[in-house]
């Protein structure tokens, strides 16, 4: 629920896009290392990588909710798995499974709907066209650091490596984001009580939580819950700034939901029954 509330608090400021990915950025990595003492260690090279990509996704998905709705910047950070069917043969050497082909087409078209939809540009929502691109981005950036992640794990040198990667990734996006965020020309109370909130409570608060609950729920289970994120977001959105998303463009998050759980839901089952 917490992950979920970023859509409103971001379209709630009046700051520019780079201004909330910086500043949100270093707020949670302040958070983080006072909550988290895991994180405190030195960075290698992959942690650093895969911290780049998503310093990336954390630029891209706060870029893409300030130019399109909240629903249509989630729903299509949300198509990682899709990429993640590209992704895992080659650098993972997992193969493809027949759900997976299954689950590229529902994904796919799922996703070509919010790029039917012709939206017009209202004020939470100014370009939507291209923030729609931003978020496809975004959700390519996310898919290389859950890829990214398994990698590492493999050399099981680092148990820490999720927690860490999100520190690493909100040092360097406050960093990159640092220069075209300058110079602060005003900011009100608002802006800075909504900048607090997304770095404590939306990103910070929201992994602590999830790096304790992450012990004691099964992979699958854990993977259901966080789908309410995409869920709840635009309905946050909608009661704190009354915006609504094109009917199409909600069909499509649908499909996307619908088709995740239903893929997760089929490998989990596989590999239990696989299990002797």
């Amino acid at each position: 629920m917490l992950f979920s509330t970023g859509g409103a608090a971001i379209k709630y400021n009046s700051l520019t896009g780079w201004q909330v990915a910086c500043w949100r950025s270093i707020v949670a990595a302040v958070a983080l290392w006072i909550a988290l003492p895991a994180v405190r260690r030195r960075w290698t090279v992959p942690l650093f990588g895969v911290g780049c990509a998503y310093a990336v996704m954390l630029i891209l998905f706060v870029s893409a909710t300030k130019l399109t709705t909240a629903a249509n910047a989630i729903f299509l950070q949300s198509t990682a798995p899709l990429y993640l069917l590209f992704i895992g043969p080659v650098l993972l050497k997992e193969p493809l499974r027949k759900s997976d082909w299954l689950l590229m087409a529902a994904m796919g078209a799922g996703m070509s709907l919010f790029f039917v939809a012709a939206e017009p540009a209202v004020a939470t929502a100014p370009n939507p066209a291209l923030g729609n691109l931003l978020a496809v981005i975004s959700g390519l950036a996310w898919a290389i650091v859950v890829a990214g992640l398994r990698w590492v794990a493999r050399g099981g040198e680092d148990p820490h490596a999720a927690i860490s990667t999100v520190f690493a990734g909100n040092i360097i996006a406050f960093v990159a984001a640092l220069a075209p965020a300058l110079p602060m020309q005003s900011i009100e109370l608002r802006d800075v009580l909504a900048l607090l909130y997304l770095g404590t409570c939306q990103i910070a608060l929201a992994y602590v939580c999830l790096s304790k609950a992450i012990q004691h729920v099964p992979a699958f289970e854990a993977s259901v819950i966080i789908l309410v994120e995409p869920a709840l977001n635009p309905v946050w959105t909608w009661l704190v700034m009354g915006e609504q998303p094109a009917r199409l463009a909600m069909i499509g998050g649908a499909i996307l939901i619908v088709a995740t759980v239903i893929n997760g839901w089929w490998q989990n089952h596989a590999t239990v029954a696989s299990k002797p």
